[in-house]
């Protein structure tokens, strides 16, 4: 396993980390005051080539992998959490649904113009009572000829009301339990598809979170995402890349966090020397240092796993729990290096440690990462 990356992902990184700082840091107080994040951004995003970074070079995209989609993510979230949401919703679970279960001529229909950004995607699997246990969701597709027939409505829905395309899933047969659930493609523009409310949120405030509603949205069935039944199937191996890319997000916090408290810590003064100079300070420091090290290890060696075909669930479950977990601790440690400016929605740590909280909820809690991992333990050992 080579550790180093290649000229290409470092040129990627250098593009990701100039168009962050050129475009992202100067609107990210904007985007909070505004609770959006503009749509010319992320046109701007797709003709810098980012959209499509993990969509095979076949279909349009740059063929960089999870890997390369990680760099990007982890460089766009120093700058602003909603971007990276925003941008993830559409470049891993909303691009990756059609990567991993469609067909060749799914592929080569869809993903052409999600990676120019010519089409906006959005991953509709959350619903108010299943949310950790998405097998007992009440969304249902009925067969009507050569076509399926939608109703329900889905909840949390990043990117849903700007998207132009959502992976929805339904329940084709109640009976079947899991395995009744299908996944279909449904245009925004559908008859009967309604954008619900906005959630108000503690953080991520950019970033839209919408309810999506489907009264009759009847839907070809070559817009059909897989086989029928098929759909749990897809929705768990999308959200094991999804989870890498929010391993990425969390690395990407925990560096912003943490690069804040050192300059902060190195500038403060008390008792008449920079506060970096008192040992408590330095144990922060230091164990903030050590996890972000181990976020940074644990997000890249799953991630060339990814990329090289082999197995990553486990090990995607346990970015996920770790880094989460990690970023709350890295942030929590920023708020007090900071003192009472680190409560203060003055300095932007404030808005880290809000940002960072969701980490641990959603695209699967902590404990449901504990369950997956614990089951593939007892199942193949340590």
């Amino acid at each position: 396993m080579d550790l180093t990356f290649s000229d290409e992902l470092r040129l990627l990184r250098d593009l990701a980390r100039s168009f962050t700082d050129d475009r992202v840091r100067p609107i990210a107080s904007q985007i909070e005051r505004e609770h959006r994040v503009p749509r010319e951004l992320l046109s701007e995003m797709a003709e810098a080539g980012l959209l499509g970074v993990a969509i095979p070079s076949e279909y349009g995209g740059a063929g960089l992998g999870e890997t390369g989609l990680c760099v990007v993510m982890e460089e766009i979230t120093q700058g602003d959490f909603s971007v990276a949401v925003t941008y993830g919703a559409h470049a891993s679970i909303g691009a990756m649904s059609v990567v991993v279960g469609g067909t060749e001529e799914q592929k080569r229909r869809f993903l052409p113009d999600m990676a120019s950004g010519k089409t906006l995607t959005a991953y509709a699997l959350s619903e108010a009572n299943a949310g950790s246990d998405p097998a007992a969701m009440r969304t249902t597709a009925r067969r009507d000829g050569d076509a399926w027939v939608l109703d329900g409505e889905k909840t949390w829905i990043t990117n849903g009301d700007i998207a132009d395309l959502v992976t929805v899933y339904a329940v084709t047969d109640r009976t079947k339990g899991a395995k009744g659930i299908t996944a279909f493609l449904v245009p925004s523009s559908t008859k009967g598809f309604t954008v619900g409310k906005r959630e108000e949120k503690m953080g991520q405030r950019g970033s839209a979170t919408v309810t999506l509603a489907f009264d009759g949205c009847r839907v070809p069935d070559e817009n059909r995402l897989g086989e029928i039944g098929g759909g749990f199937k897809i929705a768990m191996a999308t959200l094991d890349r999804g989870r890498l890319a929010l391993g990425a997000n969390c690395l990407g916090c925990a560096r912003e966090a943490h690069r804040l408290s050192v300059d902060y810590a190195r500038q403060r003064q008390s008792f008449g020397k920079p506060i970096a100079d008192h040992q408590a300070i330095q144990f922060f420091l230091a164990d903030s240092a050590c996890d972000v090290f181990t976020m940074e290890s644990l997000v890249y060696r799953t991630a060339w796993l990814c990329d090289e075909g082999l197995a990553f669930a486990r090990e995607s479950a346990m970015v996920k729990l770790v880094c989460s977990e990690a970023l709350d601790r890295v942030v929590d440690r920023a708020v007090q290096i900071h003192g009472g400016m680190g409560y203060s929605a003055e300095y932007r740590i404030e808005q880290l440690y809000r940002d960072a909280r969701v980490t641990r909820i959603y695209e699967g809690t902590s404990e449901i990462q504990r369950i997956v991992i614990a089951r593939d333990v007892l199942r193949r050992g340590s």
